[in-house]
């Protein structure tokens, strides 16, 4: 990484004219036809991962950050995700972690199986380091546990940041390695974007069951009110328009999705001093912080964490657990003001940042569908899965009661 500690924000930022034109869902990479809109893929590598800190970080330093595991290049379109969900071998799942002496693919692999001692290429021990690293990630999040229902909270007060895709794609991924129980709830004050990049076309949502929440008892009724993805999780957005969404409907919305789903994925607005907002920092154990290589995208979430911070207690906790996800649009970026984002966010105390490379299909701003991403982006959402649930493990285990609802 470049020295980028002595250099101000203001001027690594002052380049980045185009953060000020970010708004929600624009992209330069659209589709522009109808709704439920179809792309194409491409893909990029994912990047570096910040060291996660045991405990608040120290005012004007830094943590320790380090790089993801070195392995040799691989392009992106030209492998296939080496996640069993989206097409990997079991069995090349199970022998990974073996690593077997002798090559089992392409020329060398030929050699190899007429009895010569022929090694595997680096091209091949790197395709088995990335499946090692993730098959253990896919272990993570499949074999959590917790004594109560848990909850995430996706935020930037920026918009445009990817808030609403990260919601969709990260709860889909941990529904689809989990088989299920995630709800994938919208808490911003007006009607978002969160049924509208969802799939299906569900005939109530949100600004319904706030209306008959004090009459859902069952899953059965429940369900009523969702939209299902084929990723497995549940999504519970608004229909149309409605009511301006209060902190005591987050609350009791919230409190009824913990009785019959293992974790609740919370898409919200832009107004930290909302009272949906509040509600929803209220009933949350994890924040996570979308951002993008812009500078107002980087400085607004820091200026969450402090603000959080300054409240002291569970508000103060959230923010010292929160993991930042970087997306990219496909616009041009300057490299100083990549590293001064990952700089800024080590330096506020970010526990985690996942990097998420490009693709058409988050791009192309209609439905999302976690099973049409790149391989190279699902697996990097799966890894950003990984690290969310060992957060929330700790989140639970620090709880001083095991009842999260407000």
């Amino acid at each position: 990484m470049s020295d980028t500690g002595h250099t101000a924000p203001s001027e690594v930022f002052g380049a980045a004219d185009r953060a000020g034109d970010y708004i929600e869902e624009d992209t330069i990479h659209t589709i522009p036809t109808p709704p439920r809109r179809k792309a194409t893929s491409t893909a990029s590598a994912p990047g570096t991962v910040l060291d996660e800190p045991a405990q608040a970080p120290v005012p004007g330093k830094a943590p320790a950050m380090k790089e993801a595991p070195s392995v040799p290049p691989v392009a992106p379109t030209d492998r296939a995700s080496t996640s069993v969900l989206f097409g990997g071998s079991p069995a090349g799942l199970a022998s990974a972690s073996s690593t077997p002496t002798k090559a089992t693919t392409g020329f060398r692999g030929a050699l190899a199986s007429l009895g010569l001692p022929v090694g595997p290429g680096a091209a091949e021990l790197g395709e088995r380091r990335r499946t090692e690293l993730q098959t253990a990630h896919e272990t993570t999040v499949r074999q959590a546990t917790w004594t109560r229902a848990v909850s995430v909270l996706v935020n930037n007060p920026k918009g445009g940041t990817g808030k609403t895709p990260t919601a969709l794609l990260l709860g889909g991924a941990l529904a689809a390695i989990r088989g299920g129980s995630v709800a994938i709830l919208e808490v911003s004050d007006d009607p978002g974007a969160l049924n509208f990049r969802a799939e299906g076309n569900p005939l109530l949502g949100l600004g319904e069951l706030v209306r008959d929440v004090d009459h859902v008892h069952t899953a059965g009724r429940l369900a009523g009110y969702t939209a299902p993805q084929t990723s497995f999780a549940s999504v519970i957005g608004s229909t149309g328009r409605r009511d301006r969404l209060t902190g005591e409907s987050v609350v009791a919305v919230s409190n009824v999705i913990d009785d019959f789903y293992s974790i609740r994925v919370m898409d919200s607005g832009n107004v930290p001093t909302s009272s949906a907002f509040r509600g929803a920092v209220s009933v949350s154990d994890v924040l996570v912080i979308p951002v993008m290589n812009a500078g107002d995208s980087v400085l607004e979430a820091i200026q969450l964490l402090e603000e959080l911070r300054a409240e002291g207690g569970p508000s103060a906790e959230l923010a010292n657990r929160a993991i930042a996800i970087r997306l990219t649009d496909g616009r041009p970026e300057n490299d100083a003001v990549r590293e001064e984002v990952a700089r800024l966010l080590s330096q506020a105390g970010v526990s985690a940042l996942h990097e998420i490379p490009y693709d058409a299909h988050i791009a192309g701003r209609g439905q999302l569908t976690l099973g049409r991403l790149n391989p190279a982006t699902r697996d990097a959402f799966v890894a950003a899965a990984s690290s969310l649930v060992r957060s929330l493990q700790t989140a639970v285990s620090a709880a001083p009661t095991q009842n999260r609802k407000a």
